[in-house]
């Protein structure tokens, strides 16, 4: 039996990694075989290129890789930036006052552009706990001065569900509002998705949408999964992602990705 799919494009937070942030050996030798096979890895992620560099090292990982939700396309290979979309300052600035005008204060943190990008954290906003470096700032007019791929919000009393609805229908078409993950909820251009750059990778590896199967956990893989041939939910996955999803394995911690591959492989 031949592999079916020419990419396979993987989330990495909830779907290629563990909660340890480490992917599984049995989940390694999937993704061997399916490039065995014929397919391309891709590592289609929220975070952007400083906070994957290290995952994709640790992998021995050598291909393109989409990073910053689609902003960044990055050659882990060589460690070059090929392409980068810059979030405009000015409407981002415009859309958190709207949100702000509706919701009251909310607490933020910006991702800055570029191979070395620091992800800039404000005045109660709250970090996940692990390795990833950032830089806090008391005065959050000093994430302004230089670009920026992202903006992230969080409210002292809203869930990440509610946020993100209510900012996104606040902002209108200034901007685009996405749900990562827990306690992550972005500010976005406006058209950029995990699609978006995930389809441009995939021109330049001569792959079509529909030779692509992608795996994912958060409602920003919903765009990739419409992109895609065929999309797989992790069992832990959001339920946004899950309806929309082909079909669903099992969790990240569990090696939803290889349960799927190994089953397409014949193995």
């Amino acid at each position: 039996m031949s592999f079916p799919y020419r990419l396979v494009a993987t989330d990495l937070d909830g779907t290629l990694l563990r909660g340890d942030e480490t992917v599984s050996e049995r989940t390694r030798e999937a993704l061997v075989a399916a490039t065995a096979a014929g397919a391309a890895h891709i590592v289609v992620t929220g975070r952007a290129v400083p906070w994957t560099r290290h995952i994709l090292d640790d992998l021995g990982y050598q291909g393109l890789a989409v990073c910053g939700q689609g902003a960044q396309l990055y050659d882990a290979g060589s460690h070059r930036l090929l392409t980068s979309v810059t979030l405009d300052r000015q409407l981002a600035g415009l859309a958190l006052s709207k949100i702000e005008a509706e919701l009251g204060p909310v607490a933020m943190a910006a991702s800055r552009d570029g191979l070395d990008g620091q992800v800039l954290v404000g005045p109660g906003y709250r970090v996940q706990e692990g390795p990833l470096p950032y830089v806090f700032l008391q005065d959050t007019a000093e994430m302004w001065t230089a670009p920026l791929n992202k903006v992230y919000i969080q409210h002292p009393d809203l869930d990440d569900d509610a946020l993100a609805t209510t900012a996104r229908a606040a902002v209108g078409s200034l901007v685009d509002i996405v749900m990562a993950g827990p306690g992550v909820v972005e500010i976005l251009p406006l058209g950029l998705s995990k699609a978006t750059g995930l389809s441009l990778a995939a021109r330049r590896l001569k792959v079509k949408a529909a030779e692509t199967i992608a795996f994912g956990d958060m409602p920003n893989d919903i765009p990739m999964f419409a992109w895609a041939g065929h999309g797989v939910a992790m069992a832990n996955a959001h339920r946004e992602l899950k309806a929309v999803a082909d079909e669903t394995t099992t969790s990240n911690e569990e090696d939803g990705i290889a349960v799927v591959l190994e089953r397409l492989l014949g193995a």
